[in-house]
């Protein structure tokens, strides 16, 4: 006859069941949660708007020491209460905005929160054309990448692998006075020209060259945090690059550190894509990747100021049987005080007049 188990087995029951308790004891200190809510809740808000943002904080064991609140990194809220409102916050930045909550017991559990709310510019942008004034020869083997005027020379950086490089050209002849190629392992992307220097970026490696204005010696080379190089121009201060998003980043040019960054938006949306930039009269124009746009961008706050439409102005100089591809270089001519304009692979290179549209 065989020997009763059922007691055996409730006691490994038992046992099991008080070490699952034991590990799930209340007593574990928690991390608080918290809940943002922006009012009034909207999918988009304009530049200027201005909010509330109520923040509520369970504490399911233990004491609240502060709640803090930010808004895009700025502390503009610190309490022990666990809901709390703050009105009349001013949305003052273009793109995604950040709403941030940290939450920290007494007990030195903490934890975060954040909610992103989306912000266009608060004013429609104005609306140009274009006057051809003049066409100049332009090399149909270039795929443009930067343009920029010293003087009465035409600096021009060059991209795809194999055929990047720079290039100084006498613009009206379209001749090449100098010019120096990268390794083929490089893709060359936007240039800009500040203190006799040449800031080159690369599309991929995550690394510019700088040149001697002069000789086009190559003197040094740094590396960026964004993962792509797009355009490139400078305010007489600090370098300006795109990075094909809608983001523009301010770069110290002494030792390569981000100084500050703003998002390019309409009052319709973001403005995603730009890509080659020229500094202008305390403004950026920016051309919009595939398009024939340009977009004239406030470097203060990221809003576009105008929007200028050259749709067709290659169509009367291209024959089929050219390579040409999209619109990309802007050159500002102080003599002239013209934009001069080209593209990838482009014959002509244009002088251009912006005319309101009607």
């Amino acid at each position: 006859m065989k020997k009763p188990v059922a007691f055996p087995l409730i006691l490994i029951f038992s046992l099991f069941i008080t070490s699952f308790s034991c590990s799930n004891n209340s007593s574990k200190s928690r991390k608080p949660v918290s809940t943002i809510s922006v009012i009034p809740a909207k999918t988009n808000y304009v530049f200027g708007d201005k909010v509330s943002v109520r923040v509520q904080t369970k504490v399911r064991n233990g004491e609240l020491e502060t709640v803090k609140l930010f808004y895009n990194n700025q502390l503009i809220k610190e309490s022990k209460e666990v809901d709390f409102t703050v009105d009349n916050i001013e949305l003052k930045t273009l793109g995604s905005s950040s709403f941030s909550v940290e939450a920290v017991k007494t007990d030195g559990q903490k934890n975060t929160r954040s909610a992103l709310v989306n912000v266009f510019s608060d004013q429609p942008a104005a609306k140009f054309t274009y006057q051809v004034i003049n066409t100049f020869p332009h090399a149909k083997t270039h795929y443009t990448q930067g343009l920029e005027f010293v003087k009465n020379s035409l600096y021009e950086g060059t991209g795809e692998y194999g055929t990047s490089g720079i290039f100084k050209t006498k613009f009206e002849n379209g001749s090449i006075e100098k010019s120096v190629m990268l390794d083929e392992k490089y893709f060359g992307e936007g240039i800009t020209i500040l203190n006799n220097k040449i800031y080159q970026l690369t599309y991929k490696n995550k690394k510019g060259f700088v040149y001697n204005l002069e000789n086009l010696a190559v003197i040094d080379s740094f590396s960026f945090r964004s993962e792509e190089g797009w355009g490139l121009t400078n305010d007489g201060k600090n370098l300006i690059m795109s990075d094909g998003t809608h983001v523009l980043t301010w770069i110290d040019p002494e030792n390569y550190s981000v100084v500050k960054t703003v998002q390019v938006a309409n009052n319709r949306g973001l403005i995603n894509y730009l890509n080659e930039l020229e500094f202008v009269n305390g403004t950026i124009y920016a051309n919009v990747y595939t398009t024939d746009m340009i977009v004239q961008i406030d470097p203060q706050n990221g809003k576009v100021i105008s929007e200028i439409n050259l749709a067709g102005i290659i169509d009367m100089y291209k024959n089929n049987t050219d390579k040409i591809d999209v619109l990309n270089g802007i050159a500002w001519n102080e003599k002239t005080g013209n934009l001069f304009v080209t593209g990838k692979y482009w014959p002509k290179l244009f002088e251009i007049k912006l005319v309101p549209s009607k």
